[in-house]
């Protein structure tokens, strides 16, 4: 178990992977054809949680499609759990208004520090600058809105940005040693 070898937990769920059988056959899967499911995080992580959810070496990261997690079950867990982790909005929804919307539902309650980065999965290997270019200038973009209706100031939002693009994957998945 993760507890006791330091890696990191991750779950990848609320998919419907590989839905519309016609690309499928057609294409073959993974491309593009998954469809958001509803997940219940907050009953079914309750057991793992109540047992390893407040350990130091324990590191969970949660991904899904469902948007409506987001505010009622993702954020409040990561901030309720110091284990809890929050990943890449940008596989939650691959769309500029879908990184938007995690932002302002996810933020709120999980705060900025518990997320783990723009961490790509993509098997379009030359498109992962330009999926990292718009990454980063949406978080840019939260930030500025941030600092413009004074929720943050400017030196905040520079240190968040840093934290966004190197730190915090680092200090997620534990490649700093921590």
């Amino acid at each position: 178990m993760s507890i006791d070898d330091g890696l990191v937990m991750q779950f990848h769920v609320g998919a419907w992977r590989g839905y519309n059988n016609g690309i499928v056959t057609r294409y073959g899967s993974a491309h593009g054809e998954s469809v958001p499911q509803q997940t219940n995080f907050v009953e079914g992580l309750k057991p793992l949680l109540d047992r390893f959810g407040n350990e130091a070496n324990f590191r969970l990261i949660l991904f899904t499609l469902d948007e409506t997690a987001y505010s009622r079950e993702l954020g409040p867990l990561a901030g309720l759990y110091p284990s809890v982790w929050l990943g890449s909005p940008w596989w939650f929804h691959d769309s500029i208004e879908g990184f938007l919307r995690y932002r302002q539902q996810a933020t709120e309650t999980a705060g900025f520090y518990k997320y783990a980065g723009f961490v790509d999965d993509t098997r379009a290997f030359f498109s992962i600058p330009a999926r990292h270019d718009v990454a980063r200038r949406l978080d840019a973009a939260y930030l500025a809105n941030s600092v413009a209706t004074h929720r943050l100031t400017e030196s905040a939002a520079f240190d968040l940005i840093s934290q966004f693009a190197s730190n915090l994957p680092r200090k997620a998945y534990r490649l700093d040693g921590g």
